[in-house]
């Protein structure tokens, strides 16, 4: 049966400050110390006030601004209420009409061998407290369940996107290049594992009739997709359940008739559940926050903010390959590393005036190691000035790439020592190793004159034909002469033999 899938996501984002949304309480990742993280406010203990973090707001507007926002010169704080043991205060202070940012747009590469970008339009980004966790035994064994509130008044920003997404695929791309590009701007660290990147998805389908109508599913939400995996595997499960179910009921779908629902999403078993029937906003009796003053951001202060932004990581993208002639798939390497990693790149090529040069390296020797030690390009013992000056001698013929390798595992280990690593070193290692390229044409002709003289039957058979069999000369022509070139010493050795 002809169908179309129907995808619009809410992103819920934590943010990275200091202390949480309305009090001063510690804002950290804390699973160890459940409920060590929590004061008055959060608890919603009698005669509390909250007072608004500064810090949030900032982060939201650079967010808002980021994804093509309008930024609202006035928003208000709204009571969101609704009982559940996560939520002491039995309300959600968040934004319900006058969120702080609206009407953006994020576009998405979903095609890597055409470059097609897909632009998914933004409804809102609303800041608000975050609840707590509950933590249930899925054991079957009857354990209890526990409350932890740490995470209870954590500043979160909620993305909601229009209905633009049309594949499971999509969307899983879509939500890669936003948390990409929050990790760019540094409001937030994105861990999904530790929540502090979360996707609720909205699923339904417009199904084409055997009589020509196009009929729409009931929405079904997939609450708290934590993983990049888990939201492409719900949807594409959600969309083959509603397709089985019209099939099978017509408009009657779902444990809950024909009724929006909100289902959870079973890893284990690939599988979504239903919850409960889907809340509509009167059902949480939205009002203004008497304790909080409404929100006015001038002009002044949104281009404060503005001028914090970063270069989005999709024009970064396309610049590397403008600017240094990378292909697709280094840009992309390099930039969904992370801006930290970028920069290093940037400044490598900068200094060795060779970007490809400079690509081969970052992405191979620099992000193996970083990937074999489980270290950020922050931590990575050889510096960008220090890898840019190695290149530089590459790229000048002072030295060969084989020769660079050597430098750079020395230069290494000299770090591992705890000796720090310098630009100086660079040039020391080559000289005290002798690596630079040999310019006197005689001693390689020397040289390779005396390895054919030991080796006439090898000889023999290159001229025969068996052209690879110079392989072992040129590494005694090198063991020789220390600094010579494997390219030059093949094209000297076969135009001897060949004569």
């Amino acid at each position: 049966m002809d169908h179309q899938l129907i995808v619009g996501l809410e992103v819920h984002v934590q943010l990275l400050t200091q202390s949480k949304l309305f009090s001063g309480c510690i804002n950290r990742f804390n699973p160890d110390e459940p409920n060590s993280q929590t004061d008055p406010v959060t608890l919603g203990l009698p005669g509390t006030l909250p007072v608004l973090n500064r810090r949030a707001v900032d982060l939201s507007i650079r967010t808002g601004l980021a994804l093509n926002c309008e930024i609202a010169p006035f928003t208000r704080w709204d009571r969101k209420q609704y009982y559940y043991p996560d939520l002491p205060k039995a309300y959600q202070i968040s934004q319900y009409d006058l969120p702080i940012a609206a009407d953006g747009w994020l576009e998405f590469v979903a095609d890597e061998e055409t470059g097609e970008r897909r632009r998914v339009r933004l409804i809102r980004a609303h800041l608000e407290e975050d609840a707590g966790k509950n933590l249930h035994d899925d054991s079957g064994r009857g354990g209890e369940s526990r409350v932890d509130l740490n995470r209870c008044g954590t500043p979160l920003l909620e993305i909601v996107t229009q209905p633009d997404l049309r594949s499971a695929a999509d969307s899983r791309k879509f939500l890669e290049e936003l948390r990409l590009l929050l990790s760019y701007l540094e409001v937030s660290d994105c861990n999904m594992q530790e929540g502090s990147l979360r996707c609720d998805a909205n699923v339904n389908l417009k199904v084409t009739t055997d009589d020509g109508h196009e009929v729409a599913t009931p929405i079904a939400e997939i609450k708290n997709l934590n993983s990049f995996r888990g939201v492409e595997a719900a949807i594409e499960y959600e969309e083959q359940r509603q397709l089985e179910e019209w099939q099978r009921t017509g408009l009657k779908m779902g444990d809950v008739g024909g009724e929006k629902e909100t289902r959870g999403w079973d890893a284990d078993r690939g599988i979504t559940f239903s919850q409960r029937g889907k809340e509509e906003a009167a059902d949480y009796r939205y009002f203004p926050d008497p304790d909080l003053p409404p929100l006015t951001v001038s002009a002044e202060w949104l281009e404060e903010v503005r001028a914090t932004l970063c270069e989005p990581p999709a024009d970064r993208r396309e610049r590397l390959q403008a600017a240094w002639a990378l292909s697709a798939y280094d840009a992309s390497v390099i930039i969904d590393r992370g801006r930290r990693l970028a920069d290093y790149f940037e400044e490598v090529a900068r200094l060795c005036g060779d970007g490809k040069q400079a690509a081969n390296w970052v992405t191979q020797e620099v992000l193996r190691i970083m990937n074999d030690r489980g270290i950020e390009i922050g931590d990575f013992p050889i510096s960008a000035p220090v890898l840019g000056t190695l290149l530089e001698r590459i790229v000048s013929d002072a030295i060969t790439v084989r020769s660079a390798r050597t430098v750079f595992a020395d230069l290494l280990e000299q770090a591992e020592g705890s000796q720090p690593v310098t630009v100086d070193d660079v040039d020391r290692v080559i000289d005290a190793k002798g690596l630079r390229k040999v310019e006197d044409t005689g001693q390689l002709e020397a040289a390779a004159d005396a390895v054919l003289a030991r080796n006439a039957k090898i000889a023999d058979d290159v001229r025969g034909g068996k052209t690879n069999a110079v392989g072992p000369l040129i590494g005694q022509v090198m063991k020789e002469v220390r600094g010579a070139d494997a390219r030059a010493v093949r094209e000297l050795l076969l135009k001897k033999i060949n004569g």
